[in-house]
């Protein structure tokens, strides 16, 4: 290869991976607000920012918050502020689901005040089972209509599950479910908080 093109390689090498990171995380504020006000929405929350580390330790029980890794200051201001914008910008969230680690459920608590554990939102980064628990997902979405939204605080293996497409802590995804597409949930708007 000579010089010249392995410097333009080079240079579009670097400048890809950019380019497609701007292009799927490229939304609007306004649009992913207007979504969410139309309704018929899968909204999917990796909960917020936790203490560091990855997973959970070694024998972590789901009926104890202190063997699990837990929100940090940092992600329980997070979840607090998401409420907040979500009842400023009058979004309604008809329901709120969560999986049932402590993380989970501490972010939807601090964020809206309620939610249902809903076992196919648990990780399955260390236990579980990905192809049965997406597909409960799928299906139950796949009736979903406007005005109505369900918001869905999970993990991060359950949303890149549900969508391709991998979230940072506290991020929140708006999606549909596209019948013509039945494994995966359409993406249309994402931000972090």
């Amino acid at each position: 290869m000579q010089r010249r093109d392995f410097l333009a390689t080079s240079a579009l090498s670097l400048a890809l991976p950019t380019a497609l990171h701007a292009q799927t995380d490229a939304t609007p504020a306004a649009n992913f607000w207007d979504l969410l006000r139309a309704g018929g929405c899968v909204v999917l929350m990796r909960h917020a920012v936790t203490v560091a580390g990855v997973g959970d330790p070694p024998g972590f029980r789901l009926d104890d918050c202190s063997s699990q890794r837990n929100l940090s200051e940092a992600g329980r201001a997070q979840a607090r502020a998401l409420g907040e914008r979500f009842r400023a910008e009058r979004v309604e969230l008809a329901e709120v689901r969560s999986s049932a680690w402590c993380r989970c459920v501490d972010t939807a608590e601090l964020a809206f005040g309620r939610h249902t554990v809903w076992s196919p939102l648990n990780s399955f980064f260390q236990v579980g089972d990905r192809a049965s628990q997406t597909r409960a997902v799928l299906q139950a979405v796949a009736s979903l209509k406007a005005p109505a939204n369900w918001m869905l605080v999970t993990h991060q293996v359950n949303m890149t599950a549900l969508t391709g497409e991998f979230p940072a802590s506290g991020e929140v995804f708006v999606t549909r479910f596209d019948p013509r597409q039945p494994e995966r949930l359409r993406l249309l708007a994402r931000q972090a908080f």
